[in-house]
């Protein structure tokens, strides 16, 4: 095998990874996206298309935790936008009729990936 064809080799196997990982990040952000709508419309909020653009998708999600739409801009800004999602979240868990101490599953690892999914699909 010369080295030419372990290179193509090397690039093929690099590309189909890329394609996966690409595929896998497009479906995490439609699945998250799909959760944002229900938790929207299950607090009466109809979110529209804006729920599936990054960043703004963020506006219903204020609405539903009746903060002001222009908080938006403030989680853009490292660190600020942390405390702008723990206000965000902790509100949106009170409009579902959930603990607004829910939150704090956001900052265990592993638990957090259920946190989304749980405000979308319980009752």
């Amino acid at each position: 095998m010369s080295e030419d064809s372990s290179n193509i080799l090397g690039y093929g196997v690099s590309l189909v990874a890329l394609l996966i990982a690409f595929v896998v990040g497009v479906a995490i952000y439609i699945f998250i996206s799909y959760c944002y709508k229900l938790i929207c419309q299950k607090t009466g909020k109809e979110p529209g298309g804006i729920i599936w653009i990054p960043v703004v998708r963020y506006i219903p999600l204020l609405q539903v935790a009746k903060l002001p739409e222009w908080l938006v801009v403030l989680l853009l800004i490292p660190f600020v936008n942390i405390v702008v999602f723990i206000m965000m979240w902790a509100k949106v868990c009170e409009a579902r009729g959930k603990s607004p101490w829910l939150v704090l599953l956001w900052f265990i690892p592993v638990v957090n990936l259920a946190f989304i999914p749980y405000l979308a699909f319980a009752e």
